[in-house]
């Protein structure tokens, strides 16, 4: 049983998946395997024979031949057959794997370090998917959950029965989508787009990862796909829709108010754990050589750095790790993460920033 246990948790052969697609690459695969283990069989049968029955000790003397026609044509038509009969199932596999056209929805997929954003075209739906296993989680070596590591806080939902392309590209570095379920892994590569696409036939959830090395925290970057219902599917777009609809009316509410700076910190520690602390450190005080402290020095203590402090955290810095957060975080997000970085740590500088500044410097305004 234990022997057995262990088989199901960790596969010795290809995932059979959940697609017409994942099925034909599974066929393939055994068709190939299969094939090279006849010609293994054959070839060490043939040896094995040739060594017990012409061994010397039963008088055997070699032959001497060389420039044989026959045998140069025998072991070159072999392999070509051998290649051939491969090729075919292989052809056809990955044509069906490129054919991209006529989908019956699009979803564009952009990786950033280290999350990855999904916009569902003419939807107005879209929304970023980070892990879901906090730093404290991580670092506590007991009690590790089944799908540890493989949990994001936003999934990517999707309709079974309808043909979903992919438009996969990258916002900083080179990333790879891969959903073993869907047979569909593809680099993510700035300033390029790729297509893949998939129909899935089983309602279910599906993971995946990023399969590029692509930074320190590479191995924190899961795929969650939710497959639904057309109903339940319809019933979750037009919930979250109206979700974002309403989010964005609360911005823009948001720009005539003052929020306090205790609700400022309280929300502020929280996006920045979740957001920041992965470079910058939980304390502050970033990694030496590769990401600047902020405690007790830089923009998030000077007075007069206050707005360079926002832009750098709106916009990103060019030439750097440090991403644009403008358009992954709320405006009451931002203003919650600069306000903690401005006096979290001992900083203490006493500056509340509110999301009216945060419009402003969005904009490119003065204030």
């Amino acid at each position: 049983m234990p022997a057995l246990a262990d088989t199901q948790s960790m596969p010795l052969n290809m995932t059979q998946g959940v697609t017409a697609v994942s099925q034909q690459v599974y066929d393939l695969h055994m068709t190939i395997f299969y094939i090279c283990v006849a010609i293994g069989v054959v070839v060490f049968g043939v040896m094995f024979w040739a060594i017990i029955h012409h061994r010397k000790s039963k008088g055997a003397v070699a032959a001497s031949f060389h420039e044989s026609t026959k045998v140069e044509i025998v072991w070159t038509l072999i392999p070509f057959v051998i290649l051939i009969l491969m090729a075919i199932p292989a052809t056809k596999t990955l044509l069906a794997m490129e054919d991209t056209s006529k989908p019956d929805m699009t979803v564009q997929v952009t990786g950033s370090q280290w999350k990855w954003h999904y916009r569902y075209f003419d939807e107005e739906v879209e929304f970023y998917s980070l892990l879901a296993t906090t730093s404290a989680q991580i670092a506590n070596e007991r009690d590790k959950r089944d799908n540890y590591l493989l949990e994001v806080d936003r999934p990517l939902v999707l309709p079974v029965g309808k043909k979903v392309r992919f438009l996969i590209t990258s916002q900083d570095v080179i990333h790879s989508w891969w959903v073993p379920d869907f047979a569909v892994k593809k680099d993510a590569n700035p300033g390029f787009i790729n297509e893949a696409w998939t129909r899935i036939d089983e309602p279910g959830i599906y993971r995946g990862q990023c399969a590029e090395l692509c930074g320190k925290d590479h191995g924190f970057m899961p795929i969650v796909v939710i497959a639904k219902s057309q109903t339940d599917y319809d019933q979750w777009l037009q919930a979250t829709r109206t979700a974002q609809r309403e989010a964005r009316e609360e911005e823009q509410r948001l720009l005539d108010m003052q929020m306090g700076m205790d609700e400022l910190m309280a929300l502020g520690e929280k996006v920045y754990t979740t957001r920041c602390a992965m470079c910058h450190q939980a304390n502050g005080q970033g990694l030496p050589g590769a990401f600047p402290a902020l405690a007790g020095q830089g923009v998030s203590v000077d007075p007069a750095a206050r707005l360079e402090h926002i832009s750098v955290v709106v916009h990103g810095q060019a030439g750097t790790a440090m991403q644009a957060f403008g358009p992954q975080l709320s405006l009451k997000e931002l203003a919650a993460v600069i306000t903690y970085e401005r006096n979290a740590w001992g900083n203490n500088t006493g500056d509340a920033v509110q999301a009216a500044e945060i419009q402003a410097v969005m904009n490119g305004e003065e204030l």
